[in-house]
């Protein structure tokens, strides 16, 4: 399927047939045109094609971290599961006490809500905390970036559950922190060996030159256009445990449900330059639309000291 230019704004026409990805009627782009292995690793060539792409995929880049990281992420899940009579209603869905974020279970569900956001983060599980310090992936990121380069965030677990686990429609991350400058760099890494299945990530190669696209409401949060943004539309990457995606803030990127019979997990790790910092957040368009009203005053802003994350490489200068 090719899609008409009037379904993309600044003429960038896409689409996915038969396991090409085409840009512009002029460029085809496979999986294999974005991907290397950690075994043969060139940080430089991984720069040029997320430069290129807006994505990159690092086969084996996270295999020294999974098995635990695994095990901290199912512990956490039960924990979730038991604290989910206590779970408090929020903009967002419902948060249990230990900060896991659940949003509405599809129809015929055992139950009527189910995990979206997991509670393992840098604070909660050591292994994670140690695969934002990965030398490979600080080297990728450095030479995407620049020298100094901060941790954004505090890591990220989103949790799909078996048997219809939520989709979560194709969106940019720059709907719900836009930065004054490059934005993060986001590393999605596989838990399990994920596929068509279980949840792969589909990524759109070349949409983070569209600048930012205007986001709507999703039952999952803030998503494109399902009739200007079909899946047909974008790549999927299916990899083992321990695989890597990187992708630009403005990468469009989603993932389709969990119709296996086990969990589908993956965490994020997020980077940024010392010098950036968000001017526009939100998770819903109304929360994001107020925050578009002050973006004026953000520009002016200058980063906070409570806004600085912890530095993976380089060194941060002072400013005043």
């Amino acid at each position: 399927m090719l899609l008409s230019r009037k379904h993309k704004p600044h003429a960038l026409a896409c689409g996915y047939y038969d396991g090409v990805y085409f840009v512009n009627q002029q460029q085809k782009v496979i999986v294999e045109n974005i991907e290397m292995s950690v075994d043969a690793l060139d940080a430089e060539k991984a720069a040029s094609i997320f430069e290129e792409h807006g994505c990159l995929v690092v086969r084996g880049l996270m295999n020294p971290y999974i098995e635990r990281i695994h095990e901290d992420i199912e512990a956490a899940a039960a924990e979730s599961l038991s604290l989910l009579d206590e779970a408090q209603q929020i903009v967002e869905g419902w948060r249990t006490p230990n900060g896991t974020l659940f949003i509405p279970a599809p129809q015929g569900y055992d139950r009527d809500k189910q995990i979206m956001v997991l509670a393992v983060n840098y604070q909660t599980s050591a292994a994670f905390f140690q695969s934002a310090f990965d030398e490979n992936a600080i080297s990728i990121v450095e030479a995407i970036l620049g020298p100094n380069v901060e941790i954004f965030g505090n890591g990220q677990c989103l949790y799909k559950e078996p048997v219809g686990g939520h989709p979560k429609h194709l969106h940019q991350d720059s709907a719900y922190f836009e930065h004054r400058y490059q934005g993060p760099v986001g590393i999605l890494n596989y838990v399990v060996d994920t596929d068509l299945v279980n949840g792969a990530l589909y990524v759109v190669p070349g949409s983070h030159r569209l600048g930012q696209l205007k986001h709507v409401d999703t039952f999952s949060h803030l998503g494109l256009e399902e009739d200007e943004w079909p899946w047909e539309s974008a790549l999927p990457v299916i990899g083992k445990a321990g695989d890597s995606i990187f992708f630009n803030v403005k990468t469009v990127h989603g993932s389709k449900q969990n119709m296996s019979d086990k969990p589908r997990p993956v965490f994020i790790n997020r980077y940024r330059r010392t010098d950036d910092f968000v001017i526009i957040g939100g998770t819903t368009t109304t929360n994001r639309t107020e925050a578009e009203k002050r973006a004026a005053a953000a520009e002016e802003a200058k980063k906070s000291n409570s806004d600085r994350g912890l530095m993976v490489r380089g060194f941060r200068p002072y400013s005043a």
